[in-house]
């Protein structure tokens, strides 16, 4: 980890702010300065300092109140308090809310030595406690299969069960629900995991290439078969095929399958000699195959040998509570890809994601934040960062209460007019103080 961290310096006094300023350049650190806390906040809103510096006398916000904002929306932050020795109480409050250590004026270098060195022995502390934690996460969630929800936790209870058999196992659930990534870590769990995964989309490829594809086919055997070629019902040799929307393959191809699962051979096309194959087989699909077997269009002997075992996974409507992790992990994930610095959704804009049907499921969630992220011109991603879902086909999952519709007035409108509070509140017609009480009541906070 780079100890070079970078640092915002919070205080009202210029000489201050310009020689601690100096001093962090000296040594190569990446440095701000802000000479209040509502500065400092609109600062941290759009870069993510590692370290804050901050005098705990100023006027408007003072320190503590900085600090009790700074820990609630960016915990990981570390905050230093600069004080006078007149005021080593309220230092010791400080710290009690969470600030990591002091600064006393005035400071010698080899005290603000001795504070930075304090300081980047925490913030390795919390690096290695986040490297640890994603490791575990990676281990416990199932190659990004993110949820807490009690539907989620019983897969995650099953994964590691159904992986130790060779048994069939059919995943059931709406389209971008996350089947495949289920199917990846039964293998990943199983006794054949060293071995090949090979995913097929029945739905994407017709009848007759589906066939070539899994059976594979000798040379000359139709136009354009210039060569001789293995299908992947041989090339998985070992390891696991799935094969997703298996409800929309032929009566035919259901035969020729349930062939195969039943003698473990397979004749490639235009070929005589059978080869011996062994993978597991798992299957998914969207569609409810119980109609598809009354309407004759799936066959039932089939259906019960890819059925031996069936999960069926929810969609992302019913399963809300796991769409903050879902959130955060993409947004992760997107920072990282596009190297924007955007980690934070407003409480407002969770919610609304939260109410919001997510008719294409997880698969829906994931392009919505990947499209505000790249879009974003702020480090947090408010409400009007997801606006476009208003407009889409799928309404919200429930009206809005009154509280809500005031609620989300009064932000779009302290939106417009950039936080001005005076302009604000002549658009809402009401007072400033009757605007900030509603700001406080509602828990509202700048989105850009």
């Amino acid at each position: 980890m780079d100890d070079k961290m970078s640092i915002m310096v919070v205080d009202d006094e210029e000489i201050v702010r310009e020689s601690l300023f100096h001093w962090f350049k000296k040594y190569g650190y990446v440095v701000e300065t802000a000479s209040s806390g509502f500065e400092a906040l609109d600062k941290l809103e759009k870069y993510p300092f590692q370290l804050l510096f901050v005098d705990i006398k100023m006027p408007g916000m003072d320190g503590i109140e900085l600090l009790e904002k700074v820990k609630a929306e960016y915990p990981d932050t570390i905050v230093i308090i600069i004080t006078a020795y007149g005021s080593i109480e309220s230092a010791v409050k400080a710290m009690r809310i969470g600030a990591s250590d002091y600064l006393l004026k005035p400071f010698k270098p080899d005290q603000l030595a001795l504070v930075m060195e304090r300081a980047s022995h925490q913030k390795r502390l919390l690096f290695e406690h986040d490297y640890l934690k994603g490791r575990l996460e990676k281990i416990t969630r199932f190659d990004n299969i993110i949820g807490q929800s009690p539907a989620m936790e019983h897969i995650f209870d099953l994964i590691p069960e159904v992986a130790q058999s060779d048994s069939s196992i059919l995943l059931l659930g709406e389209t971008g629900t996350g089947k495949e990534l289920v199917a990846k870590a039964i293998h990943a769990k199983s006794r054949r995991a060293h071995l090949p995964f090979i995913a097929i989309n029945c739905g994407a490829l017709p009848d007759t290439l589906l066939e070539s594809e899994l059976f594979g086919h000798q040379k000359g055997v139709f136009t354009g078969a210039t060569h001789a070629r293995k299908g992947f019902l041989e090339v998985v040799s070992g390891g696991t095929l799935f094969l997703d929307e298996i409800g929309e393959i032929s009566p035919k191809m259901q035969i020729d399958l349930l062939r195969v699962l039943e003698e473990k051979k397979i004749t490639s096309i235009g070929s005589r000699e059978p080869v011996d194959v062994d993978f597991r087989l798992l299957s998914a699909t969207s569609q409810d195959l119980g109609k598809r077997i009354t309407d004759g269009s799936f066959r039932e002997d089939f259906f019960y040998r890819i059925n031996v075992i069936m999960i069926d996974i929810p969609p992302l409507k019913k399963r809300k509570e796991d769409i903050p992790l879902l959130i955060h992990h993409f947004l992760e994930k997107y920072g990282h890809e596009t190297t924007k610095q955007v980690d934070r959704v407003t409480r407002d804009a969770t919610e609304l994601l939260k109410r919001y049907d997510w008719p294409g499921n997880v698969r829906e969630l994931e392009n919505a934040v990947e499209r505000a992220v790249v879009l974003s011109q702020s480090r947090t991603l408010g409400i009007k960062d997801f606006a476009f879902l208003r407009s889409s086909p799928a309404a919200l999952s429930r009206p809005l209460s009154l509280q809500e519709v005031e609620k989300q007035h009064i932000q779009q409108i302290l939106e417009e007019y950039s936080w001005n509070v005076t302009q604000a509140s002549k658009a809402l017609e009401i007072n400033r103080v009757t605007l900030h009480k509603k700001i406080k009541r509602f828990n509202l906070e700048r989105s850009t």
